[in-house]
């Protein structure tokens, strides 16, 4: 269990941290009394445990660094106190500690030296831009230096410093000056030789176009490619998945399409795709976007960085949302900053009307939910022993309101009466952000994934052979060389962008082919009666969606997007409000089976799933589709791409007015909002500067 694993976790973490300050310790009082085996002994397990704790516990060196004792000053505290051991120990000749002494600073020296040239290098290799799927040859991108040297300081001292601990160790043993002299002498040479390995990516040879050639590039590849829309987004690591849903949708639109992004780590979270990505981190180079022949900017969803890239006048934003449902999320006032604002149907618009907040309805334009195509429509009963249930629940959301998810109150009693019935089959895909607000969630949701692994304990039945388990590993297998693109460990992110060049022609339908294989593999890799617990990207939503025969959510967009198929649902009511008052304030579920937070209604639904005769919503689901959704004719991503062409022409429209009033040129001049931007413009130092434990352990952590 979870639990069991934090705690087990947190017992290594404790005595590592105990045998640490024993160790350290033991090395003073070797020292003072003076007490050679012991001395040594504790000099060398000291080394020997840090040099665990920076390999398998990130988490207590973060902890650690938070404190100021950092691996800089664990190894400055050690060697020390080796000094002192040095001037107690009555064998050790006086003559040979001043030596060893000044040799041990002249390590010091030449590991801050190295560590001088290795962040010269990382903020010469930190670019203003990221790209992928744009062939970036012309900016003379190189691989990157060995990580151990360039990125990881604490590591590098640690391991430097083991031929001079061990020299001075055999110094305070044999009371020889030469063991030290070896020893020390050796971290010296391996911290000047990384230096000067280091240095050799400063030279000519390997060292990248700078920030205005880059720029300059940048210009060109924009005034070639000649991008008409594009999408803009920026979150946290979490919040991939709100882009990602609409790739697809992107990669169909008539014109260039581009992604614009503004966090760096966001390029390697956004999926297999072959439109071309920028990532743009700072505002005044966001504004090059001006100069190019972009006219649109979709919005999946609203950041703190949205407002950056809306003082661009010459181009026009659409919100296009990364769900729709009945929360307050789903009309947020920050939607009257956009030139439009895209729905899905009627219902959304309503929504927005009912509001009140500013929102235009002649802004407003139903566009359907073009990335819903892959989702089957309903095929009647259940045909097989079982009763397929997806339970889906949303998160507990900012607003921290109990009404948000049914996790906390309703979730475990969802489960419980689900597993009871021995003709349901059960896949549960809880949110991705489960838990990340209010910890009660995170702990339900441990408990029922608990229960779930039970109930599967106790059932048995035909299991599907090995060639299934074959099949799966090998569709696995082609999937990911045609999604990821494999990364040697020391690659930064220059080199990650110089691999992710051009794509491949026709990459994008071998990708839908091998997407499809793998989920019939992964479905068919289990037994029809085995419960399943669902947390990773794969499979998606929409493939659960048609597994399916029953689903049971929360009001979310997922009830919205499963609607789609026409097949029962049901929404956990833990709003406190009555069934009529919940049916009346969420248009979402007027079509959906109500539950009550103890889940007394499951049988009854699971009735009506099996007996279409007793199914009194399936009119209900028909229309509420329609309504949520809009008309199937047109389809959903001809509308959309109407739209967008719509949107396009209203852009040149504007264009042309304001350059007839000013008698210029659109793309042609320097505008007051790149002013404003580089005046404003608030960044962070280049991910070049010398990383704490903290922020080491971090990227052990990623």
């Amino acid at each position: 269990m979870p639990s069991a694993g934090l705690s087990s976790r947190r017992a290594v973490q404790l005595t590592a941290l105990l045998a640490l300050t024993v160790f350290y310790a033991a090395q003073l009082a070797g020292a003072l009394l003076p007490n050679v085996p012991v001395f040594v002994v504790a000099s060398v397990a000291g080394l020997t445990l840090d040099l665990y704790l920076t390999h398998q516990q990130p988490g207590l060196l973060a902890l650690l660094g938070k404190v100021r004792f950092d691996v800089t000053t664990r190894q400055l505290l050690r060697d020390m106190l080796i000094v002192i051991g040095l001037v107690r120990i009555p064998d050790v000749p006086p003559d040979i500690e001043r030596p060893l002494t000044l040799l041990l600073l002249a390590a010091y020296a030449a590991h801050f030296l190295c560590q001088a040239v290795a962040q010269l290098v990382r903020r010469s290799r930190t670019l203003p831009i990221l790209t992928r799927n744009i062939d970036a040859s012309a900016l003379r991108l190189t691989i990157a230096p060995p990580r151990l040297l360039a990125r990881q300081p604490s590591r590098r001292l640690l391991r430097f410093s083991i031929p001079g601990t061990a020299g001075l160790m055999l110094s305070a043993g044999l009371a020889s000056e030469v063991w030290g002299i070896l020893g020390v002498g050796l971290s010296i040479a391996l911290s000047l030789g990384g230096a000067v390995y280091l240095g050799t990516w400063m030279l000519p040879k390997k060292r990248h176009a700078n920030e205005q050639r880059t720029l300059e590039w940048l210009d060109k590849w924009l005034a070639k490619y000649k991008p008409t829309v594009g999408m803009y987004f920026s979150g946290g690591t979490t919040s991939a998945y709100q882009a990602n849903m609409w790739l697809s949708t992107l990669a169909e639109l008539d014109g260039n399409p581009i992604i614009v992004l503004r966090e760096r780590f966001m390029v390697q979270k956004i999926e297999a795709t072959d439109v071309p990505i920028i990532c743009i981190p700072k505002v005044a180079h966001l504004m090059h976007l001006e100069h190019s022949t972009l006219k649109v900017m979709l919005h999946p969803a609203n950041s703190g960085k949205t407002s950056q890239v809306l003082r661009i006048p010459t181009i026009k934003h659409a919100f296009i949302n990364h769900g729709e449902s009945d929360k307050l999320s789903s009309c947020n006032p920050y939607a009257k900053a956009y030139d439009e604002v895209w729905v899905a149907g009627p219902a959304a618009r309503e929504r927005y009307q009912l509001a009140d907040i500013g929102v235009d309805d002649r802004d407003v334009v139903e566009v359907g939910r073009p990335q819903l195509s892959p989702i089957e429509p309903s095929k009647g009963a259940p045909q097989g022993a079982y009763t397929t249930v997806l339970y889906a629940p949303t998160w507990e959301g900012w607003t921290n309101d109990p009404g948000n998810t049914s996790v906390i109150l309703a979730g475990e009693n969802i489960v419980r009466a689900l597993l009871a019935d021995p003709g349901v089959r059960l896949l549960y895909k809880p949110h991705p952000m489960t838990g990340s607000v209010d910890p009660r969630a995170g702990a339900a949701n441990a408990r029922i994934q608990a229960m779930i692994v039970e109930a599967n304990a106790k059932r048995s039945g035909a299991r599907p052979g090995p060639e299934a388990a074959a099949e799966l590993e090998r569709r696995t297998r082609e999937l990911d060389e045609l999604t990821t693109t494999a990364f040697r460990s020391g690659a930064d992110e220059v080199e990650k962008m110089m691999l992710q060049s051009t794509p491949e022609k026709g990459r994008a339908e071998r990708v839908a082919a091998a997407t499809a294989a793998w989920e019939a593999a992964f479905w068919a890799s289990f037994p029809e009666w085995e419960h399943q617990i669902v947390t990773g990207p794969r499979p998606a939503i929409y493939s659960c969606f048609n597994q399916a025969d029953l689903l049971i959510s929360d009001v979310s967009s997922v009830v919205s997007d499963y609607l789609t198929s026409e097949k029962p649902y049901a929404v956990a009511n833990t709003s406190g409000l009555s069934e009529d008052d919940f049916r009346a304030g969420f248009p979402t579920v007027r079509a959906a089976s109500i539950l009550s937070p103890d889940a007394a209604e499951i049988p009854a639904l699971l009735e009506s799933v099996r007996d279409p005769a007793k199914d009194t919503l399936a009119a209900a689901r028909g229309e509420l589709k329609v309504h949520l959704l809009g008309p199937a004719d047109p389809p959903s991503m001809a509308r959309f791409n109407q739209a967008a062409i719509d949107l396009c022409e209203s852009t040149d429209a504007r264009n042309e007015r304001v350059a007839r009033r000013t008698n210029e040129i659109p793309g042609q001049r320097e505008t007051e909002a790149q002013e404003a931007a580089e005046e404003a413009e608030l960044e962070a130092p280049p991910n070049g500067g010398p990383l704490s434990d903290a922020e080491e352990a971090d990227q052990v952590t990623a």
